[in-house]
């Protein structure tokens, strides 16, 4: 299953997108994705000036964003207004740079009524950068 960023049913606009494609999912349960760093990202241009590198918050959300894709995936009736509530646990070990492409995991751990929980990864070149739990809640 590849699912390109059109087709993620994310409701950022393309600007604010941090998963490009899907790569693999089980509805409600898994999915795997990633995001490559062209490198005109606006955030760069100050993070760091002569040394780009891809901010611990925006890899948290380029998470939260393939877990409300994944949630959103298992439900029957889409929650409206999707959005990051909480992070908990997240330890940023390292970043990601231009030309580096970003691959996401997530698991959802609980889910219910208008509110979902997840923990993922981002990993790139091999190393782990991130882990962490999301929670995300909707309407």
């Amino acid at each position: 299953m590849s699912k390109s960023s059109n087709d993620l049913g994310l409701p950022h606009g393309p600007e604010f997108r941090f998963v490009d494609r899907i790569v693999e999912m089980q509805p409600g349960k898994t999915g795997s994705g990633v995001y490559h760093v062209r490198g005109d990202e606006d955030f760069l241009r100050g993070h760091f000036p002569g040394n780009p590198l891809v901010p611990g918050v925006i890899l948290i959300e380029a998470v939260a964003q393939l877990a409300g894709c994944v949630g959103q995936a298992g439900r029957e009736t889409a929650l409206k207004n999707l959005k990051l509530a909480a992070v908990r646990n997240a330890k940023i070990s390292g970043t990601a740079k231009p030309g580096e492409t970003i691959e996401l995991s997530v698991t959802i751990t609980a889910q219910m009524a208008n509110v979902m929980q997840a923990s993922g990864t981002a990993t790139v070149g091999g190393k782990v950068v991130l882990q962490t739990e999301v929670i995300l809640a909707g309407e």
